[in-house]
């Protein structure tokens, strides 16, 4: 099973098994990384932001529309923020790496 890295907000790694075909979101969710995930992946609430690696940005594709809109309108977003509601996990991605941004 491909797995990701995840770096909690207190800055603890853990390695989580990805679901492929589901994003991002539902297995930070469903893992208990304190992600309100408000909107349930509809792109509406900005509650499911993570950073993501540098060196997996490139291999995403980019932030686009609605999502790119809700990242900058935070004040903890980066050039590689993501709302990982809209990251579909698949096994191409074994060992990404993303950190869970604070909570605003």
């Amino acid at each position: 099973m491909a797995e990701m890295v995840v770096i909690d907000r207190s800055g603890k790694e853990h390695r989580v098994t990805g679901r492929a075909g589901t994003s991002i979101m539902e297995t930070l969710r469903d893992s208990d990384f304190d992600m309100a995930a408000i909107c349930g992946g509809m792109c509406s609430c900005a509650t499911c932001h993570v950073y993501v690696d540098q060196e997996w940005t490139a291999r995403l594709p980019a932030a686009q529309g609605d999502e790119l809109e809700l990242l900058r309108e935070l004040g903890s977003y980066k050039p590689n923020s993501r709302l990982s509601c809209q990251v579909t996990f698949s096994d191409a991605l074994d060992g990404l790496k993303l950190a869970v941004a604070p909570d605003e």
